[in-house]
């Protein structure tokens, strides 16, 4: 009988965030590739663009003028995707099968800086700050008014990811409803937490119960650089490729010293060293292709602040903060990686193995390859 390489053979690996299996074909990454190839991405932007409804002084769609902006800007989306209340009230249903829910919150657009031409891979540690104390003061305002159970703060980089401006920018959602991805996070997360699990050093949630994520992390910490998932780690966040990964160079950036519900639970310290996990893991993503590369970056905590959790209401003190980046890019800048086929009718498919992709980002360098073109 064949001894099992995971290398060679195909596998399957469990998501526990999500309950939900990974396909894992190491060996199909052998095969000639005769797909779509994506054009080239367009490097020359310029600083400032006329025509960009994010840069300073110029209108955006909706004929609002940006200001002259010199920190990071941010502003209700002109085209929200939810609308304040009251939410309106749902007509009777047709049948059971047909019950709409009626779902209200607010959009909020975060501008990283007022030059069209960086990414986060090239603002320097103090703007990343600035970003994230941002990220902070919407978590709060949003999570503070009336109606809103979840703010959801993301970002799509790139146009093969739906960004339709290249400007750099995020986006936070803020919605009467927990959504469907970061609700069942938390559902096997407060799973998680009241098992039975081996004892560990790992860190624990406040009420002493155990934390999926931070479990995960002090293993991957633990484990020789042969056997782990680690890309990098600094005093208190650390970036891995999950064991469970989907997309191609997916990474999942977490706080390891301690369990972090939110972002608004950070010290001034863990705050500083998540800025340089930002730009480290946006720096290598670019380094590996030498391009800008695309993602969808998300962050899942607490859905609120625990400050504006009416008492008796679940707290959700089993969240552990951590983002979730998903990139496309599978074997060079213009060959991506399709969610299709077996993927969405079966289960999650990949081919190149997490520990193939880790090796990769980890021989990346930390300073960006058109920093090195500039000297």
């Amino acid at each position: 009988m064949t001894e099992f390489n995971p290398s060679d053979h195909p596998h399957r690996r469990l998501n526990p965030l999500t309950n939900e299996y990974i396909l894992v074909s190491p060996h199909r990454i052998k095969r000639p590739w005769q797909g779509q190839v994506e054009p080239p991405q367009v490097l020359n932007l310029p600083q400032y663009d006329p025509a960009c409804y994010l840069c300073p002084g110029n209108s955006r769609a909706g004929g609002v003028k940006n200001p002259d902006y010199e920190q990071v800007y941010a502003f209700e989306n002109d085209f929200a995707a939810v609308l304040p209340g009251p939410l309106p009230v749902a007509p009777p249903a047709l049948h059971p099968l047909l019950v709409p829910e009626p779902v209200g919150g607010g959009c909020d657009v975060i501008i990283f800086d007022r030059r069209h031409d960086l990414t986060l891979a090239r603002l320097p540690l103090e703007k990343l700050k600035e970003i994230i104390e941002e990220w902070v003061r919407v978590y709060h305002r949003r999570g503070s008014q009336d109606n809103i159970k979840y703010v959801q703060i993301f970002e799509n980089k790139g146009s093969m990811m739906g960004c339709s401006n290249p400007h750099p920018h995020g986006q936070v959602w803020s919605l009467s409803a927990i959504p469907t991805l970061p609700a069942t996070e938390l559902g096997n997360l407060k799973r998680y937490s009241l098992t039975d699990v081996p004892p560990s050093d790992a860190p624990k949630a406040h009420d002493g119960k155990p934390c999926l994520l931070c479990e995960y992390a002090h293993v991957e910490v633990a484990l020789k650089e042969e056997d782990s998932r680690v890309v990098y780690k600094n005093d208190h966040w650390v970036v891995v490729v999950p064991w469970w990964a989907l997309w191609p160079f997916e990474v999942l950036v977490l706080p390891y010293k301690r369990h972090v519900p939110s972002i608004a639970e950070l010290t001034d310290e863990e705050k500083s060293a998540f800025a340089d996990v930002l730009s480290v893991t946006t720096k290598k993503y670019d380094n590996l292709f030498s391009c800008s590369f695309a993602y969808s970056m998300g962050m899942h905590q607490r859905p609120i602040p625990v400050s504006e959790i009416a008492d008796g209401q679940d707290k959700f003190d089993e969240a552990h903060l951590h983002l979730h980046f998903s990139p496309p890019l599978l074997r060079s800048a213009t060959v991506r990686k399709f969610v299709v086929g077996f993927d969405i009718m079966g289960e999650g498919q990949r081919d190149m193995t997490p520990e193939q992709a880790v090796a990769r980002l980890r021989s990346c360098d930390t300073v960006h390859y058109m920093d090195k073109l500039d000297v």
